[in-house]
């Protein structure tokens, strides 16, 4: 009996080390490599759907201690720092509220970005759009928060096709991504002059009159610049998508999503 009760307690210790180590590989794989990530909104659409999921590339842009769970890296600063490139799909640390966000990159250290009648003012040139057709869903309750989509033909009735207008948009450095436009005259489709400082990047979402980006400074409540510090790492690919609000219901994945690149 005492053999088979040491036996047991063996066993029982065998297997909390394998758990410890399976979490400890887990948290360096994830602090190094690569994040899961899930899409809560829809400020990126039609670049991203509430309901993607995918992994952040955390080599990207070098290391800081946002990069480990809950902030917690002991490194000041940040480490084997690269700069993102204008365009690029980032995941970051809200500087004021801590949760993480996804916005692109339009504004880089030293560039001025303003908007005017809903078209991005960079560096004094407008960034060339052109129209691009429409990008059409269904007016229904979107992902775990249940949110019904905004709609550029409203009204339009629950289940009915909701449209937003769509333009392409390339930047300077030729990178050409979707933007959506949802009504004229936006408060946001017109803002001051913004110079970014040093270290810092300005950011929009690709859903533009459904985002909370740089255009709304931090001290009215809004993202600001985003220092460097923040970063977390580069959206590459959706690995999987699901537009119900639990990943149960099968017949609510989007497989034409599946391993879709981030552009």
């Amino acid at each position: 009996m005492a053999r088979s009760t040491a036996k047991e307690q063996g066993g029982i210790w065998e297997t909390v080390k394998t758990v410890f180590w399976a979490l400890v590989i887990a948290g360096v794989f994830r602090t190094l490599f690569f994040q899961p990530f899930w899409i809560p909104s829809g400020s990126m659409k039609d670049t991203l759907l509430i309901g993607d999921f995918l992994f952040v590339n955390k080599m990207a842009y070098g290391y800081s201690r946002h990069s480990c769970p809950f902030s917690l890296c002991p490194i000041p600063g940040r480490i084997l720092e690269r700069q993102p490139e204008r365009g690029d799909v980032v995941v970051f640390r809200h500087p004021t509220r801590g949760v993480d966000f996804v916005k692109r990159v339009i504004g880089l250290p030293g560039d001025t970005v303003q908007v005017t009648g809903g078209q991005v003012i960079l560096n004094g040139q407008p960034v060339p759009q052109t129209a691009n057709g429409v990008f059409t869903e269904p007016k229904l309750p979107q992902g775990p928060g249940r949110t019904l989509p905004r709609c550029f033909n409203e009204p339009v009735a629950e289940g009915g096709a909701c449209e937003k207008q769509r333009f392409t948009e390339t930047l300077p450095n030729g990178v050409a991504h979707d933007v959506l436009n949802i009504v004229d005259g936006w408060p946001l489709d017109d803002t001051p002059v913004f110079t970014v400082p040093a270290g810092n990047y300005f950011f929009m979402g690709d859903n533009r009159d459904n985002s909370e980006d740089s255009r709304v400074p931090a001290i009215a409540g809004g993202l600001g610049f985003v220092p460097a510090e923040y970063l977390i790492g580069r959206a590459d690919r959706v690995m999987f998508s699901s537009a119900g609000s639990s990943l149960l219901y099968f017949w609510t994945w989007r497989p034409d999503r599946f391993f879709h690149a981030v552009r």
